[in-house]
């Protein structure tokens, strides 16, 4: 039985016992983990690993001794309470084997969580899951948590005041970070505002948001907004030597023009359109000032320049690509000033 969108998220917090088996799949495998942890605890308690009510399989394993998963599933544990069975890095070819120990399941035996990288649609694994009654299928994709998803996450640390501005600049947060680090940060928020009755601000957040691994790019795309050609060459050169290619930061730099041109037309200013363009909101004030001073003619040629990279960054051009980005930035840096 296949979940998604709500649904996918309802069951995740408040799984079916009677249910056999769950399959989580996903190509993110953080955010996979993350997710078993969640059910897995709500199955067996948080007490399930200590009390040895939890049982891991490795893929691998299974393959060497197919009999595993049913003897666990089967088993009686020593402390009383509902048992889980995790099998972990699953493939098509334990497709069958799964299937099996799914029909012999009886209620008062071990629930089987099954996780997977990206299945495709004609996965054995997934078709299986899907048409079984007594399995649950979900598929993890990249998409970013929803506002819904993140308000959940903040409740069950005990945070319920939080403002529409500020959910929306979490969200914003959650694009930029891993799903572990996004959870990391959500934690950090729920400690620092433990038993503080004001709201959560967008201010709060920026203070305790990690630095992303785009910091120094938007460090070098801010000296090129700004006019600031001396400090382009050191940034490019510290850039190359952490391995960021240059059509990584052709699209850092289209992002933030395109973000500036939306704030130089937007009819309600610069504000509205930085929000339309739901820009962090460590980055406004300074973009406010960028936006201003470049005007809509200008970012409009900004972009020209970026666009006409992009496309030669792409091509079978034999030029440097590091030496062409950092000329277009120079030139975009010159026309600012």
């Amino acid at each position: 039985m296949k979940l998604q969108g709500a649904e996918a998220r309802r069951y995740f917090q408040k799984p079916d016992p009677g249910k056999a088996a769950l399959v989580i799949f996903g190509e993110d495998a953080m955010r996979v983990a993350l997710k078993r942890a969640e059910v897995v605890a709500a199955l067996a308690g948080p007490g399930a690993d200590a009390e040895m009510r939890l049982t891991r399989l490795a893929a691998a394993d299974l393959r060497k001794d197919g009999a595993a998963l049913l003897d666990a599933v089967k088993a009686v544990g020593f402390f009383p309470g509902p048992r889980v069975v995790v099998v972990e890095d699953a493939t098509d070819g334990l497709s069958s084997l799964i299937e099996s120990a799914i029909k012999a399941w009886r209620k008062g035996d071990a629930n089987i969580v099954v996780t997977a990288g990206n299945l495709t649609g004609k996965s054995a694994l997934k078709t299986m899951a899907e048409r079984n009654n007594d399995t649950i299928c979900i598929g993890l994709y990249d998409d970013p948590p929803t506002r819904e998803e993140i308000a959940d996450e903040l409740a069950r640390a005990g945070l319920t005041q939080i403002p529409p501005d500020a959910l929306s600049e979490l969200q914003t947060l959650s694009k930029v970070l891993e799903p572990g680090d996004f959870r990391q940060t959500l934690e950090k928020i729920a400690l620092y505002k433990f038993r503080d009755p004001l709201p959560l601000t967008p201010v709060e957040i920026a203070a305790l948001a990690p630095a992303t691994i785009e910091t120094e790019a938007e460090e070098l795309i801010d000296m090129v907004a700004e006019g600031q050609i001396g400090a382009v060459g050191p940034l490019m050169r510290r850039l190359e030597g952490q391995g960021i290619a240059p059509v990584t930061l052709a699209i850092a730099a289209l992002r933030h023009f395109q973000t500036l041109h939306m704030m130089a037309t937007h009819p309600e200013g610069p504000a509205q359109g930085f929000a339309q363009a739901r820009g962090f909101f460590k980055r406004r004030d300074r973009m406010m000032k960028q936006a201003q001073a470049w005007g809509t003619r200008q970012t409009e040629k900004a972009l020209s320049i970026l666009v006409e990279t992009d496309l030669t960054l792409r091509s079978t051009s034999k030029a440097p690509l590091m030496a062409v980005m950092e000329r277009a930035l120079i030139r975009i840096a010159r026309k600012e000033r």
